[in-house]
């Protein structure tokens, strides 16, 4: 099979507008596997089974069968990329918060926003021979921070040579989840503080209009208030640190049998106000964030997770960048909101 034949190099990384798995499903399709035993595997995949080469399970390679030939090693910086991305999933609430992820080749990005004025924006008839309201769609004021994010990898080929690739994954999946944490801290930020663009959350505090109660307390007609300050947007997602969560959990209202067996079972809870809760550690104490998840955020990337190939492939991992490079904007302003107890 045409798999079989293929000739990796370097340079398979280094084209433009393309990643490696995306190189190699142009010169050897998946599509030509419909109907056989290999059906369902991509192009990468069937590289490591022509090079015999197992990263998963009991019966795992070492990381040295990467390296028993020049084209086999080439293939390393790939599942060190797959492995980091398997622990930045693991776990990661951001495809739950953010409205759309933007890729682009760049390291500036301006944004845009929408803008209509009161009288405008409010629904009504428009009359035969009327203007039709206008929406005036323009760009922010100021570009989109992109920050990157990562960890070095620091081993010696003759340190990790002989160590099975499934323990070898885990660490590499650690670093992932280091890289997603970081990425969500820099999401709240951009959800409380603005990205730039004189865009803050609003600020809503337990115990002054509009929220009644009294500082430092947290009840279920409070979260039924900051749920009515959203309109017309609709809040249906909370972000809170632990111990705001476990101050939720005790609300009478929050303890009704269905989100108890729904906690339970799946480790999720959802409010009986229809949002789903996500509990970070990136989110001060005494707050809570509040979001319309479908207009709030934006996610934007410059490429996807990045490797040191060279040196890797040259068995030189003695401190290997591992990268992601993205930022956040915020889309519709109104759709963040930010509760102090």
């Amino acid at each position: 099979m045409a798999y079989d034949n293929l000739r990796l190099e370097k340079g398979m990384y280094r084209q433009e507008g393309m990643n490696f798995t995306q190189v190699l499903e142009s010169l050897d399709p998946s599509e030509n596997y419909r109907g056989t035993a290999l059906e369902g595997t991509d192009a990468f995949q069937r590289q490591l089974k022509r090079f015999g080469i197992r990263v998963k399970g009991a019966g795992s390679s070492t990381v040295e069968k990467f390296f028993r030939n020049m084209d086999s090693a080439v293939l390393f910086p790939e599942y060190i990329s797959r492995a980091v991305h398997q622990g930045m999933e693991e776990n990661d609430i951001l495809p739950a918060i953010t409205a759309t992820t933007t890729v682009i080749d760049a390291m500036d990005y301006r944004s845009i926003y929408s803008e209509a004025d009161e009288e405008s924006a409010a629904p009504k008839r428009v009359a035969e021979g009327s203007a039709i309201p206008a929406t005036r769609v323009k760009t922010r004021d100021h570009l989109i921070n992109l920050t990157k994010r990562g960890r070095m990898l620091v081993a010696s080929y003759e340190a990790v040579r002989f160590q099975k690739l499934d323990l070898f994954s885990v660490m590499l999946r650690q670093i992932g989840s280091y890289i997603q944490k970081m990425q969500l801290a820099d999401a709240v930020d951009v959800m409380i503080n603005g990205d730039g663009n004189d865009n803050k959350a609003e600020v809503l505090q337990v115990g002054h209009s509009p929220i009644t109660g009294t500082t430092g307390t947290l009840g279920y007609d409070q979260l039924v208030e900051f749920w009515g300050q959203f309109d017309p947007y609709t809040m249906n997602g909370m972000l809170c640190n632990s111990a705001m969560m476990t101050k939720m959990l005790k609300i009478p209202e929050l303890q009704n049998p269905l989100t108890g067996l729904n906690f339970q079972g799946t480790g999720k809870l959802s409010t009986p106000l229809g949002a789903q809760l996500h509990r970070t550690a990136c989110i001060p104490d005494g707050m809570i964030i509040g979001i319309d998840s479908r207009y709030a955020l934006e996610q934007v990337r410059a490429g996807d997770v990045l490797v040191e190939y060279d040196k890797l492939i040259d068995r030189q991992l003695e401190r290997a960048a591992i990268t992601s490079v993205s930022g956040f904007g915020k889309i519709c302003d109104g759709a963040v909101k930010v509760l102090k107890v």
